[in-house]
């Protein structure tokens, strides 16, 4: 494939025949395409991807459709975002290395990217429904969202590179508009690709709907999210982004990156872990999952332990870039006066993550794109009790989010909330 034909969408039964002459992926599992193993994984909502196997290794080979997998060709969307997946996955390299994979090839035309295969490696969310806990994954998820945060920003970028970098992937325009709206917005009116558990979830939602204030908040959130150019985002950091062993953690699928506020990937992620904790009642079928409840809340308290000591660490030793400059304060011996202005920055990526955070849960149960934390509880009713306990830990957190000081203050509140009677 030279990237001069017409796109055309792969399947198992082509690939071999179409990439069997790519020198990159013949490379890497051997010249014999007749040999070659492929077998489709979907990765859910909008994309092909493939595993590909030959005599010596293995490959991922991702492919964009231009519609919404998850809906279908009634929903179109460019093959543009392959090309800010590939740009996002090289920059997140080079600013957290080894945090994602090796890219191997990346063909526009054909928009498919191919990369390094991780096996055995399993998604997250997988791990955690399973009821496993991974040692690893707060410590290497804090340091990947402080380093591509801080190191994608004004904080430690030249200024003339950021805003190039800005222009380019402010045409990521129809993946921010999915985020815009299936987000922000559409869970909370009668949108028409809305879902929820019903009719137990009724009431709640109705309630949720009707609350001025919660709808107020997520519409601040979007606007937060529309205007502050801050830094290079993931765009889509939740559980099922993120590949793990007991020893590794590796982040995935950033389609959605953008330049937006820095609170929200870290936002998005620990609302991950807290839906997880809301969900473990669900799963609690060879067991009770009290300690599973109880290690979610450590790597929750761990990742945002993680994420201030190294974004303080680079701060103090990176920070190059236009914003804060040390000929300000530390060229001037005020180096309190750079320790004030990190506090402030740190508070504020602190409120507005909470905001992120409980509007990614509501949009999670409500909206279009469910978590498999809550969706592969086969018993209605105690997903609903499950999901009802999230969404109310959701709204406090958003519509609170100014009063809240501590990680221990929403994790004391999300163990309140557990062990209520839901609906």
């Amino acid at each position: 494939m030279t990237g001069k034909l017409p796109f055309e969408a792969l399947s198992v039964e082509t690939l071999a025949t179409r990439l069997g002459t790519n020198e990159a992926l013949c490379a890497k599992i051997g010249k014999d395409a007749s040999a070659w193993k492929v077998r489709e994984v979907g990765d859910g909502n909008l994309n092909l991807v493939f595993i590909v196997e030959g005599a010596s290794g293995g490959a991922i080979v991702k492919q964009a459709l231009p519609y919404v997998r998850l809906v279908g060709d009634s929903w179109p969307l460019p093959l543009k975002r392959s090309f800010f997946e590939y740009h996002a996955l090289t920059r997140q390299e080079a600013r957290a290395p080894g945090s994602v994979p090796a890219i191997y090839y990346f063909d526009e035309v054909q928009a498919l990217i191919i990369m390094e295969y991780l096996s055995p490696h399993i998604i997250l969310r997988r791990a955690l429904i399973e009821g496993r806990q991974l040692p690893n994954i707060a410590r290497d998820i804090g340091l990947f969202m402080a380093r591509t945060l801080f190191r994608g920003s004004d904080l430690s970028m030249v200024a003339k590179e950021r805003k190039a970098d800005l222009a380019l992937f402010a045409d990521n325009v129809e993946l921010c508009d999915i985020t815009e709206n299936l987000v922000f917005s559409d869970p909370y009116f009668d949108a028409k690709m809305n879902r929820h558990t019903s009719p137990q979830l009724d009431g709640l939602v109705a309630e949720l709907r009707a609350d001025r204030d919660l709808k107020v908040e997520a519409q601040r959130l979007k606007h937060l999210f529309a205007t502050n150019a801050e830094t290079l985002l993931h765009g889509d950091l939740h559980s099922g982004s993120i590949m793990v062993t007991d020893q590794e953690t590796r982040m995935i699928d950033p389609e959605f990156a953008f330049y937006g506020p820095m609170a929200f990937d870290a936002g998005m992620l620990l609302a991950n872990f807290w839906m997880s904790f809301f969900s473990q009642g669900g799963h609690e079928q060879k067991g009770k999952r009290d300690a599973m409840r109880a290690y979610l809340l450590d790597v929750v308290v761990e990742t945002w332990a993680v994420f201030r000591a190294e974004f303080s660490h680079l701060w103090r030793t990176e920070r190059t870039g236009m914003l804060y400059q040390k000929s300000l304060f530390e060229d001037q011996g005020d180096r309190l006066g750079a320790e004030q202005a990190l506090d402030d920055v740190l508070h504020q990526i602190w409120t507005d993550l909470l905001g992120f955070a409980g509007i990614e849960v509501h949009r999670r149960i409500l909206g279009l794109a469910h978590n498999a934390d809550f969706e592969t509880i086969a018993d209605e009713d105690l997903r609903a009790s499950c999901e009802a306990k999230a969404l109310k830990f959701g709204r406090h957190i958003a519509v609170n989010r100014r009063q809240i000081h501590s990680i221990d203050e929403v994790n004391n509140l999300a163990a309140l909330i557990e062990q209520e009677n839901s609906i």
